[in-house]
């Protein structure tokens, strides 16, 4: 037989009404009856039925997060806490992938408008104008872009940039290239900013080396011109792409770090196992999912929640080449 809303009143002993609250506006119900209320309906096998709750309050129970590219080993974890935090909201999650195409992200919330209670943008790739635009339609949460009038999630990538850009200095490194991403990237931008500030301030001089895309081929493409530059270091938009720098740098038997120091950013799994184990900027990516749904769910005023980062200094790096 069906547990019903009634089945879990009567056993609990609180009206219909409570229950539901329970389920779908949980902040109006006392603590103790809601643990009280959860564990009956958890003991029946009561499920909520979301299609009746859509209805009748216009909320779905569903969010959405559509990410820029999911084959990029930054973005799963990030997905995950998300839904993590999600579930224990009583939401469930839609996940789209744009492949770093603004058509496709803006076909892709087009496609959830009216299936989702909001949206999170993981470094959306869309102008400042069109997401504002968007979020007239939808509620949204931007993360790893800063947009005013908005609720938004950043990490902090300066931060961890200027202390490797300082270590970098005091390990003799006197000139560096920056090998750029996507140009809509806020993080990247912010990124090279922080690596060029803090460069000045050590009497070390940078080159800009694309964009490329940020990809393992897109870092190895960047190989080449990086090498010509001269530099003793480099810092990669990201893991990816420094993973690329390292296959073309092995490829072409150039000794990391004893000729070239490589650098990425985000920390990913693949950045501790691969040879030589990669110097990075850990990102706080499933605190930033996390905090992303928080910020959603609330629906507060605008807010900005900033998350520290910090670098991970492993063996890509090391002193300058002499002479």
């Amino acid at each position: 037989m069906v547990v019903t809303l009634k089945d879990v009143a009567r056993a609990s002993g609180v009206h219909t009404s409570t229950v539901s609250r329970a389920f779908s506006a949980s902040h109006l119900v006392n603590p103790e009856t809601r643990i009280r209320v959860l564990a009956v309906a958890n003991e029946l096998g009561y499920r909520p039925n979301r299609a009746a709750r859509a209805l009748s309050t216009r909320r779905t129970g569903n969010l959405g997060v559509i990410v820029a590219d999911i084959a990029n080993p930054f973005f799963p974890p990030l997905i995950k806490a998300a839904q993590d935090q999600a579930r224990a909201r009583d939401h469930h999650v839609f996940i789209a992938d744009t492949d770093e195409r603004i058509d496709v992200e803006e076909e892709a919330v087009r496609s959830m408008v009216g299936q989702v209670d909001g949206l999170i943008l993981v470094s959306p790739r869309l102008s400042d104008r069109r997401i504002r635009e968007l979020a007239d339609e939808v509620p949204l949460v931007v993360v790893n872009r800063r947009l005013r009038r908005l609720p938004c999630v950043l990490m902090d990538v300066g931060e961890g940039i200027r202390l490797v850009v300082g270590r970098l200095a005091d390990l003799g490194h006197r000139e560096i290239a920056t090998v750029l991403g996507p140009p809509a990237s806020w993080t990247g931008r912010a990124a090279v900013r922080a690596a060029e500030e803090t460069a000045r301030e050590h009497g070390v001089r940078t080159y800009r080396v694309g964009p490329h895309q940020p990809t393992e081929e897109g870092g190895a493409a960047a190989f080449d011109a990086v090498l010509d530059l001269g530099v003793t270091a480099v810092l990669a938009h990201n893991d990816l792409m420094a993973l690329g720098l390292l296959r073309a740098a092995r490829e072409r038997g150039v000794a990391v770090p004893e000729r070239l120091s490589v650098v990425g950013t985000d920390d990913t799994l693949t950045a501790r196992h691969t040879r030589p184990a990669l110097t990075t900027v850990a990102m706080p990516v499933e605190a930033a999912g996390r905090a992303a749904v928080d910020l959603l769910l609330r629906g507060a005023d605008p807010e900005v929640v900033t998350l520290g980062t910090r670098p991970v200094e492993r063996d890509s790096t090391g002193p300058a080449p002499r002479g």
